[in-house]
């Protein structure tokens, strides 16, 4: 491995580039770990593209609901695995098998538009992830929000995704059991009735 992918302290290594160790869990996605590194060795700030449902799957989720649902992992859960941005999406890294599992356990919530329908990323798919050594932000948006540092991460189930998703859509919805009140209608004070 090259010099360029270098071991940082923790709390910088999850905000931005990702470890040695980490590139190695991401490379181990593909057929050709090996070609992966390489690449990334000559080009470290080059996005790349990476299949989904061996090493993990991946949700992704418009970028304010996604950070809704990260702040609920973090604050409230048992945090998260990887985090990207891309193209105004946040990319959740789950357990492989999740992309196959989370929309069914959407529809049965029933939550309809109050959480987004996520797209997720399982078998046979692939998804493009931001450069080892990232700028603050590429050229294309996308960054690391926590950058994989270790080669066996932790990755949130669709259980543990669907929670979150809930919990953020329970903090952006206000539930009422009266209606809303209808602006052109007539009040009338009926309290000085004789």
């Amino acid at each position: 491995m090259s010099t360029r992918l270098t071991s940082k302290h923790p709390v910088e290594a999850h905000a931005g580039s990702v470890t040695p160790e980490g590139a190695l869990w991401l490379a181990s996605a593909t057929s050709y770990p090996r070609s992966t590194l390489a690449l990334w060795d000559a080009r470290p700030t080059a996005p790349v593209v990476l299949p989904c449902g061996t090493a993990f799957d991946v949700v992704s989720v418009p970028a304010i609901f996604g950070r809704k649902m990260l702040d609920r992992l973090w604050e409230e859960g048992p945090g998260s695995g990887p985090v990207a941005t891309y193209r105004g999406r946040m990319l959740i890294f789950a357990a492989p098998g999740t992309a196959h599992r989370l929309p069914s356990l959407l529809a049965w919530e029933e939550w309809g538009s109050a959480v987004p329908t996520p797209l997720c990323h399982g078998a046979g798919d692939a998804v493009t992830v931001p450069a080892p050594v990232s700028e603050p932000v590429g050229r294309d948006g996308s960054r690391w929000l926590v950058a994989p540092d270790t080669r066996h991460p932790w990755l949130p189930g669709p259980e543990v995704l669907l929670w979150a998703g809930v919990k953020a859509a329970r903090s952006a919805v206000r539930i009422s059991i009266f209606p809303p009140p209808d602006q052109d209608a007539k009040v009338y004070d009926v309290s000085r009735r004789r």
